[in-house]
């Protein structure tokens, strides 16, 4: 097979969701509607978040931060597909792939790190009421937050660094609607092992760590309201946790689905259908499930559009 030397790609091709030109314009007005839905949802959320001082406690500074990521995260990979389709063009250049990767990357486990960090949370409101805020102090949510972000932009930067060393083949048409590493790997001519090793060990450890650690939580949490007597402390004990239990569900469920997807024999095309449901579903459902499922976030949203509808 014929190889150039990565410093000679000066671009890959991203053949998206379909090729089928009459599909292209339905593809533009889903794609810019669910991202404009995602940023307006989740920018209202921190909004609210910041705007009421009753919410200014560490569970809804973490939801502030998730709101962020959630933001960037979908602007790291829709913007680009959606000007590809309007342009008609499948190009991206070799730069601007590796930029993609590496803030997806971290995006991604952000995402990861902070529901993890939000079980954390959760578990000492429910488990250790009485320490509360003396365990959940700002330094340490501070800390969590910085944490989290180091370890994000590590993991992120030792991928992209080991992406720099390869060398590609000619055909450098990648089967996505993003620069997604594990295809990146498969166009690449030179050896890949030590990449596949170093993705696989770092799913184990970034994926199997923080899903127990999140597990082990509401262990806990599920064991301390089954010992509250009255059914109405069960039941507000529960409230304070099913937002984000939800939101765990949907992040792990829908990462999980496209792996299995990805393992199976499911060509290319329908993998990359199966990833729209992580990274562009997920960040637009998660300010619905908060906000519909919890009666501050519903009350300070009100305060703040009547603000903003008397301001105007």
């Amino acid at each position: 097979m014929e190889s150039e030397n990565q410093t000679e790609v000066s671009e890959f091709l991203l053949l998206g969701l379909s090729e089928d030109p009459e599909l292209q314009p339905l593809l533009f007005g889903l794609f810019l509607s669910m991202y404009l839905v995602s940023v307006l949802g989740n920018l209202l959320i921190i909004l609210a978040v910041s705007s009421d001082s009753h919410l200014h406690t560490p569970m809804y500074f973490f939801l502030s931060n998730l709101s962020f990521v959630d933001i960037s995260f979908a602007s790291t990979i829709v913007p680009k597909m959606l000007v590809n389709i309007q342009t008609q063009s499948k190009s991206i250049t070799y730069g601007g792939c590796l930029i993609q990767v590496y803030f997806f990357m971290v995006f991604i486990c952000m995402d990861n790190l902070l529901l993890t960090t939000m079980a954390y949370d959760r578990y000492v409101a429910i488990c250790h009421p009485l320490y509360y805020r003396v365990i959940m102090n700002p330094r340490l949510c501070g800390l969590l937050i910085l944490l989290s972000l180091f370890i994000s932009i590590m993991n992120a930067l030792l991928h992209s660094l080991m992406l720099v060393h390869l060398s590609f083949c000619t055909d450098l048409k990648i089967p996505h609607f993003f620069c997604e590493l594990a295809q990146i790997l498969e166009l690449a001519c030179s050896d890949t092992l030590i990449n596949n090793v170093l993705v696989y060990l770092v799913t184990s450890l970034l994926g199997v760590g923080p899903l127990s650690g999140i597990i082990f939580s509401y262990t806990r949490i599920v064991s301390s309201i089954l010992r509250i007597p009255s059914t109405g402390g069960k039941f507000k004990a529960f409230s304070t946790c099913g937002s984000h239990l939800s939101v765990v569900c949907l992040f792990y469920g829908t990462c999980v689905g496209v792996y299995l997807s990805s393992a199976s024999s499911l060509s290319p095309r329908k993998r990359a259908v199966a990833s729209v449901m992580y990274t562009v579903v997920t960040p637009m459902m998660n300010p619905f499930i908060y906000s519909l499922r919890n009666r501050d976030i519903k009350g300070a949203l009100r305060k703040l559009i009547s603000g903003m509808y008397l301001f105007i």
